[in-house]
């Protein structure tokens, strides 16, 4: 009876319980995927919910079945609602994957101390880029989408073959170091002629340094440095393949797949390919307003695992362009003659670089990296070929020792240069002369961690280089941060050089009517900089969280290399400035992402370049006083669909006139590009996108180029010194002129494209 009696109870018991909780979903919340604790997740539209474990794990009791709307929430954390039917189709285990919404602010960088390291822990200042900020404005290379980058410009130099470098604070292409993979790579011929060859779908993400880094980098990393880090082969998708055209007629393809070799080596390859060739003339200067080009780049990246985690990493990259600008009827048979202008563009370059840890207690690593540039260009009637060759080796050692982290390294490089100019030419011009300088130099760094929350950075690096002897470059960087890293102050003094390659880099130097003199044995040129960094990070109980990254900078130079082209019509006259050259101002970037999907980047740059000589102040051609970016992103979750707004704007720059009587305006207008694109997702692997670039239209002066009728200057007449006489014919004593250029001639269009992912 008794027996029966508990029975009874027990069965109820049972019955009540599973009544009451006839169905229990259960999940994991993750970011980046560890567990994330603390997580809210609620049944929208009712009070049911439950807060995650140490594991991430959540367990929530329902009553009856139907359809919810789960939301999960934590502050820092973009929210993220799910549709779920219960009961469940499968397992009842979920999954949710949090995106961190300052996950900017706390990467892991290594272009500030060569070491991996998280951005906040950097003593150094790094802005880092991820593949997704390049997505919200799709270009076919890394010189195009730095675009929307704060305080970094592409500057397209000649209105016909669309050549351009890359300004960081208002400093010219060559004071930028542009790095693949922490390699050297993009340098001298390659600062010009080699940066539309670098494919954006490669990128996994882009670290910028603002100010020298010379230090640990060597010579070019005075203003800044660029440091492209491409994808890994163990992480990178399996396939991936991403297309777009525009309604000009242009054409853009990666490739991209992952595959492995045996059970140790692990390879990444990429292909990219693209094709222009719709001449346009919408300006009717009777000069194409876009460059045409066919390209094709081909990019290998080697993973090998070795015992105890070693580290070896192989990559290699072989660009290939065909580009010409000129008048819209030339073809290639008339390139090099004087019936019709054209400026025809053979690029051939190869690259490789690597990693290798060598096998010892110590942490001892070997960075190398070698590459070879072949150019052939006709600009009218003038021939340009050169060959560059740079090989770079690297080993460095890093020790911890109480509160010291140290850094030492000992690096070599070597650059051969030979043109058909006078530059490589003896000094009776009977012989060539190529260009060999060696490099050897050694560094150290220590890093000073006194506590949790301060640090120094202590850097000092000696170079002697074959033609100009021994150089110095110091640098002292000090960080303090708060407790919990919400905010971080950066102060920093350093020493940049460079040794100026003159015809590598210098665009308007290419024409065989100028003699070429260097007026003095040129030194290296001498910068020093200082800057003061604040990051401060704002969080809401709402879950909005806000970003503050703002920078005062001043680099004062010494020895700048400037080239005289006004002295004498005749002659390109080479010396250092008689005086000093300042970059100042300063910079801030907004970053915003609110819980309902909504995110910003905005940004804005103050500054002032200009240079001083004999008493007398010149603000630096083609550099503007504000500019200002900006991207902002909504996700619509449920309709798989997300809008980007993209776009700069710039003040006037001050632009090379050709003369007192030359009538164009000596300043630009403010002018701005945006651009807008909606991106659709299909299922898990595909993605349609497409919109509009530059929406407002904004094109330069019809009047760019300087007598764009007479190209060869047959109609032109000059005086007995060389200058050019005024004539009823040329009233404003012109010649033909395509320098004077500071934005893209391209207009609106159009574009469309597929991105498919495995």
């Amino acid at each position: 009876m008794l027996r029966t009696f508990i029975l009874f109870i027990f069965i109820s018991a049972v019955y009540v319980d599973s009544f009451s909780q006839e169905f229990q979903l259960s999940g994991k919340v993750l970011s980046d995927g560890n567990p994330l604790e603390f997580a809210n997740v609620l049944l929208k539209g009712t009070s049911i919910g439950a807060v995650t474990d140490t594991d991430g794990t959540f367990r929530i009791a329902l009553k009856s079945a139907g359809n919810f709307q789960i939301q999960v929430s934590r502050i820092g954390f973009r929210t993220l609602t799910k549709s779920v039917t219960v009961p469940l189709d499968g397992s009842d285990n979920l999954l949710f994957e949090l995106e961190n919404m300052d996950s900017g602010l706390d990467e892991v960088v290594v272009s500030g101390t060569m070491q991996e390291v998280s951005k906040l822990e950097s003593p150094v200042p790094v802005e880092v880029y991820s593949a997704n900020f390049f997505r919200a404005n799709p270009t076919p290379s890394v010189f195009e989408s730095l675009q929307n980058v704060n305080g970094v410009r592409p500057q397209i130099n000649c209105n016909v073959c669309n050549t351009g470098d890359i300004h960081i604070n208002g400093l010219e292409g060559p004071y930028t170091m542009i790095l693949i993979d922490g390699m050297p790579i993009v340098s001298g011929l390659a600062t010009v002629y080699g940066l539309t060859g670098i494919p954006q779908s490669l990128i996994n993400r882009m670290e910028v340094v603002k100010g020298p880094a010379s230090t640990l980098y060597g010579s070019e990393a005075v203003g800044g440095l660029i440091n492209v880090i491409t994808k890994s082969p163990v992480s990178a998708p399996l396939v991936s393949i991403d297309g777009f055209g525009t309604s000009w007629g242009e054409m853009n393809l990666d490739l991209g797949f992952r595959s492995e070799f045996g059970s140790k080596v692990k390879s990444l390859t990429g292909i990219n390919a693209f094709y222009y060739d719709n001449p346009i003339d919408n300006n009717q200067d009777g000069f194409t307003d876009l460059t045409l080009s066919k390209r094709i780049s081909l990019f290998q990246k080697i993973n090998v695992d070795r015992p105890d985690n070693r580290i070896f990493t192989m990559a290699g990259r072989y660009v290939y362009e065909d580009r010409w600008g000129g008048q819209m009827n030339w073809n290639k048979d008339y390139r090099g003659g004087d019936e019709i202008y054209g400026e025809s563009i053979y690029t051939s370059r190869w690259e490789t670089f690597g990693t290798y840890q060598l096998p010892s207690s110590e942490s001892l690593n070997f960075m190398f990296s070698a590459n070879g540039h072949h150019q052939n260009s006709v600009y009218g009637t003038t021939v340009y070929i050169a060959d560059q060759y740079i090989g770079f080796g690297q080993l460095t050692w890093t020790e911890a020792i109480s509160k010291h982290h140290f850094l030492t390294g000992l690096a070599y490089r070597y650059t051969y240069y030979d043109d058909n100019t006078p530059v490589t030419a003896s000094s009776d011009g009977a012989f060539n002369q190529p260009s060999k300088i060696h490099l050897p130099g050694a560094f150290i760094q220590d890093e000073i961690k006194f506590k949790e929350t301060q640090s120094l950075l202590l850097g000092l690096r000696y170079d002697y280089n074959s033609v100009h002897g021994s150089i110095f470059s110091p640098r002292i960087n000090l960080k303090i941060s708060s407790t919990d890293k919400s905010m971080v102050l950066r102060a920093s003094i350093g020493n940049g050089f460079r040794v100026a390659n003159v015809f590598t880099e210098d665009h308007a130097a290419l024409t065989g009517a100028r003699e070429v003199v260097f007026a003095e044995e040129l030194k290296p040129e001498q910068s020093w900089n200082t800057n003061i960094n604040l990051v401060k990070k704002f969080y809401s109980d709402k879950g909005t969280f806000v970003g503050i990254d703002a920078t005062a900078f001043y680099t004062y130079f010494t020895n700048r290399i400037i080239p005289d082209y006004e002295t004498d019509p005749n002659q390109i006259i080479y010396a250092n400035l008689d005086g000093s050259a300042v970059s100042k101002g300063i910079s801030t970037t907004v970053d915003i992402a609110w819980a309902s999907g909504v995110s910003m980047t905005a940004g804005a740059t103050l500054m002032d370049v200009s240079q001083e000589e004999e008493g007398i102040k010149t603000r630096q051609l083609l550099t503007e006083r504000f500019s200002g970016v900006w991207s902002i992103g909504y996700e619509i979750a449920a309709w798989d669909l997300s809008f980007d707004y993209t776009g700069n704007v710039y003040s006037p720059m001050r632009l090379p006139l050709l003369g007192d009587l030359d009538d164009r305006d000596e300043f630009s207008p403010w002018w701005s590009i945006q651009n807008i694109q909606l991106t659709k997702e299909l299922g898990r692997s595909w993605e349609i996108y497409g919109g509009v670039k530059n929406l407002l239209n904004f094109t330069p002066p019809a009047n760019s180029i300087a007598r764009s009728f007479d190209p060869f200057d047959k109609q032109v007449e000059f005086n007995p010194d060389g200058s050019v006489k005024p004539t009823a014919q040329n009233p404003n004593a012109l010649t033909f002129d395509p320098t004077y250029v500071f934005a893209p001639n391209q207009g609106i269009r159009g574009f469309f494209g597929v991105r498919f992912t495995l």
